[in-house]
């Protein structure tokens, strides 16, 4: 179904038109309304206001209904395939460094080395290393703990221990391989993923050190406000293990997975040649199935058995971490379906037509798109989805590098200014305690600051890529 415009859909006509593209932008942006309708107004789940938006984009361009079922659901699909499996093992990768204590131990040992104007600096550290592997959520409930129990204990302002953390667990889901938004756009852009890796990590680390400890200064004198006592008293729970995995196997684990990728695509850009005995055995070994599978076949050892885990406390931790994500791989999956019926109504050809006498980059296209989608919908899944199913056509001549740069100014895009319409939004405030113009000014301002300055990255590196 790729490449098919709406006409061929339709009727199996010519190329699209200028009028056709009017009536395709007009469809496109219905389309969009339906799901930011259905997700803001009516409260639906977003894989449901995925799949209806999807069917009602195809009858709104005029294609016939089989079709744009057949396209719905080979994208979704397709997506499920490429990204499903890579979600699921960092999902287990995830449980098993929050299950063992693994986490707890990362923690602790940076803390009890950092002191002064130090602790933020080391809230940035554990955050961005705990995010590694786990989805946005997940991170908060682990982190928040902490975060208030160093605030009361060593008498720091909230906001400057909380927002380092914040920040490190945003940069991390918004640009960093593998959570879900990054997959997915790899996948859609059919970008290098350990590229990718390589410079959303070069993006990542001046982006969480502004927007974390430098932001922290002024949104502590915003919002000076105490940990809230209700959220600090956090009984060990009854199935914690009585041995933590050590601190240099844990960090090892989290990190292999990253490790592999980088490898692999260190080799491509060195060796280039796909008959060397060397790069051939990266490309296997730096696949992200590969690396995130070694990662948790390692990690059941480093940190399972290493924490008194039995074999059957182990398939029971990665049997529990499975159920929770079936909710993010219905709505990745739809979100793929959507982004296969922008493609084959003709979406892409349009946006290329149009963007040929505009003066923004395609960079700046990309983030802006996603920009809107946040704005309107609150999920930077849904958002990073969403953009590069628009933009992916425009990646087709861009080279290896440009693409990564791609994915990487949709995945800043898709954080941009956090608002009441957002999960994470409630989430910071409830944990925080925070009135709601509070969470403005700190939280919302925050992902603005991680947006901007994540896109100024961008574009300062494909001056010089």
């Amino acid at each position: 179904m790729t490449g098919l415009t709406v006409e061929t859909l339709a009727a199996g006509t010519a190329p699209i038109t200028s009028a056709g593209n009017v009536r395709l932008g007009v469809a496109v942006l219905a389309g969009i309304a339906v799901i930011v309708l259905l997700i803001t107004r009516l409260k639906l789940h977003a894989f449901l206001a995925l799949t209806v938006g999807s069917l009602a984009l195809g009858v709104f361009a005029g294609a016939p209904l089989a079709k744009t079922i057949t396209s719905f659901t080979a994208g979704l699909g397709a997506t499920v395939a490429g990204v499903g499996v890579l979600i699921a093992l960092g999902a287990i990768l995830g449980r098993l460094l929050a299950d063992s204590g693994g986490a707890d131990e990362i923690v602790d040992t940076i803390l009890a080395r950092a002191r002064g104007r130090a602790m933020p600096w080391a809230m940035v550290l554990i955050a961005s290393v705990i995010g590694l592997p786990l989805f946005f959520e997940v991170g908060i409930v682990l982190l928040i703990p902490v975060v208030l129990l160093v605030a009361k204990r060593g008498d720091y302002s909230l906001m400057r221990i909380g927002i380092p953390a914040l920040a490190g667990l945003s940069v991390m889901h918004g640009l960093i391989p593998p959570h879900p938004g990054p997959l997915v756009a790899v996948d859609a852009l059919h970008a290098n993923l350990g590229v990718t890796l390589a410079l959303g990590v070069v993006v990542a680390v001046p982006t969480v050190i502004i927007a974390g400890p430098l932001f922290s200064r002024y949104a502590a004198r915003w919002v000076d406000i105490p940990a809230p006592e209700r959220m600090i008293e956090q009984q060990r729970p009854s199935d914690a293990p009585e041995h933590r995995p050590r601190f240099g196997a844990t960090v090892l684990t989290v990190l292999l997975p990253v490790a592999l990728m980088l490898v692999k695509a260190l080799v491509d850009i060195v060796v280039d040649d796909p008959e060397n005995p060397v790069q051939r055995v990266t490309d296997v070994i730096g696949s992200p199935l590969i690396a995130l599978l070694s990662a948790v076949l390692v990690g059941m050892v480093t940190l399972g058995r290493a924490a008194g885990f039995t074999r059957e406390r182990i398939s029971a931790t990665v049997e529990k971490s499975l159920a929770p994500i079936a909710g993010i791989l219905l709505i990745v999956g739809a979100g793929g379906g959507f982004k296969q019926t922008l493609i084959d109504v003709g979406t892409g050809q349009m946006i290329m037509d149009i963007s040929e006498n505009w003066a923004v980059p395609t960079l700046l296209l990309a983030w802006l798109i996603a920009v809107a989608i946040r704005l309107a919908t609150g999920s930077a899944t849904v958002a990073t989805i969403s953009a590069a199913g628009l933009v992916a056509p425009l990646a087709a001549d861009m080279s290896t590098t440009g693409t990564a740069l791609l994915v990487l100014a949709i995945g800043a895009g898709s954080l941009f200014f956090s608002h009441v319409n957002d999960a994470g939004f409630w989430m910071v405030k409830e944990y925080f305690g925070m009135s709601v113009g509070q969470t403005l000014k700190t939280w919302s301002v925050m992902e603005t600051v991680i947006s901007v300055v994540g896109l100024g990255c961008v574009l300062l590196l494909s001056l010089v890529l």
